[in-house]
């Protein structure tokens, strides 16, 4: 008898455990819930900021939870739990290296088109860097990723976000880096030019900035891909990435150099990351660039990272691998 009323009683222990769970859940998620109702005009800056604390220094991207919290909550209603008072306010392809079949890079961009989908965005973090590197920029600075849930509250993840991710994580590691964050766009529209003229417009930054710093040695332009989910994207260890291509141009004449980098990143990758590069890609020809703006550097890139319908968790996952791959060439070559 004894028996029977120890089992019921560890029953019931265990029946209570589970409701208080249940109810902090479901207070927490009522909770947060009304937050998100009282403000839906959070800004692209605020959302990678937010990101941005809450995320490793180094390779792992994970999220601290006592923080994260209480990030959210003064992001979205001006209360900082920790201050109360805040309350009164309320590839022509490489034989080596085998790309996807429908590979894919759009040298057309409509800056109009895409500004209606996504906006500019400001460093959320800046830093003065003395010694840079790495240059990081976006030709075509619109190019946004899915937003999924986000959208309701006007926040839509863009390539120039990922370049802010990229430059934190460099720098974070040690490999001094800063990113072009003049406004291409309006530059373009001062300047009479049109969305053809993308690469003009970010080769004037690129010149003013090795100009600036001779230490730079690497110049990376970030883009996004307008190739499918399933093209896109890449489950390693039960994380989905955005696959990542690099687009060299022939047409330049430091051409070898660069896909000889390329290459080399490449198999960096899919060495740690099967899979995660879709390869390298080359093009030249009527109606390409064939440039890129590669022929200021020897170590100059072009990389692709994800498609449109890729999550900006999905992105941040492949700077990270691309951080780390940075990393380990950049001090390899050294």
């Amino acid at each position: 008898m004894g028996r029977i009323f120890k089992f019921k009683k560890r029953k019931f222990l265990k029946l209570r455990y589970l409701l208080f769970i249940g109810l902090i859940y479901l207070s927490f998620d009522t909770t947060y819930t009304y937050l998100l109702s009282k403000k839906n005009n959070i800004t692209n800056e605020l959302y990678l900021k937010m990101m941005l604390n809450n995320t490793n220094n180094h390779f792992n991207i994970g999220y601290k939870p006592k923080r994260i919290i209480n990030e959210t909550v003064s992001l979205l209603t001006n209360v900082d739990i920790k201050n109360p008072l805040t309350l009164l306010t309320i590839k022509t392809n490489n034989e080596n290296i085998p790309i996807d079949d429908n590979i894919t890079h759009n040298d057309e961009y409509d800056y109009d088109k895409q500004a209606k989908i996504t906006n500019y965005v400001k460093d959320p973090n800046p830093t003065n860097i003395n010694n840079p590197i790495i240059y990081i920029y976006n030709s075509h600075q619109l190019e946004n990723y899915n937003s999924g849930n986000l959208d309701i509250y006007n926040i839509t993840p863009n390539v120039m976000m990922a370049s802010y991710m990229l430059k934190e994580k460099l720098n974070g590691l040690g490999i001094p880096s800063i990113v072009n964050e003049f406004n291409l766009a309006e530059f373009i529209r001062l300047n009479n030019w049109g969305h053809a003229d993308s690469y003009k417009a970010s080769r004037i930054f690129m010149l003013d900035a090795k100009n600036k710093y001779d230490t730079l040695e690497y110049y990376i332009d970030i883009h996004r891909d307008s190739i499918n989910k399933d093209q896109s994207t890449i489950t390693i260890n039960g994380k989905k990435y955005a696959r990542t291509l690099f687009v060299i141009g022939e047409e330049n004449p430091l051409y070898n150099d660069n896909l000889a980098l390329a290459n080399k990143l490449h198999q960096q990758i899919e060495t740690k990351y099967p899979k995660l590069s879709r390869g390298v890609l080359n093009k030249k020809g009527v109606g390409v660039n064939g440039i890129y703006n590669q022929d200021i550097s020897a170590k100059a890139i072009l990389i692709e990272i994800g498609g449109y319908q890729n999550t900006f968790e999905e992105v941040m996952l492949t700077v990270d691998a691309i951080s780390e791959i940075l990393y380990e060439y950049i001090r390899g070559a050294s």
